[in-house]
């Protein structure tokens, strides 16, 4: 007997475990991120002390993409959703987002089918144009409604 009947290969595992079981990952992900909301939804951004400045605001005045997040995310888990989008609009936008990927993750999962997000380089740059046009606009006197 040799060597590869003693140790036969090992068969490719498949990519998730159809049903119950493929929904762990998938599951664990939306309670942390539950979590995240259900505390930033408890203690108010808008009282300060009890998070950190965003340095670059602190720095130079100036929005980042970023500034507003947390009062966007307490708005909307709070249902002041028009305050929400005004506090962060490119926020709330990201949380539509995660919402539709994350029932496309749990739906695959749940069926035992792999899940991958695979962008090309003319996302990137999209992603990254939107991300730069809404910094800036909402630093400029007319993109001021955009501005937490």
């Amino acid at each position: 007997m040799d060597a590869a009947q003693r140790n036969p290969a090992p068969t490719p595992a498949h990519p998730a475990a159809p049903g119950a079981r493929g929904l762990l990952v998938p599951l664990g992900t939306l309670g942390a991120v539950a979590a995240a909301f259900a505390y930033v939804g408890a203690v108010d951004p808008n009282h300060p002390g009890h998070y950190p400045v965003c340095p670059l605001f602190r720095l130079t005045g100036v929005y980042c993409p970023g500034c507003g997040g947390l009062r966007s995310a307490h708005d909307f888990i709070t249902g002041h959703f028009a305050a929400a989008v005004h506090a962060n609009a490119l926020a709330v936008a990201g949380y539509a987002l995660f919402v539709a990927l994350w029932i496309v993750w749990a739906v695959r999962s749940a069926r035992g089918l792999p899940f991958k997000i695979v962008l090309g380089d003319r996302q990137w740059w999209l992603i990254g144009s939107v991300v730069l046009i809404f910094s800036v606009v909402r630093n400029l006197p007319f993109g001021s409604a955009l501005a937490p």
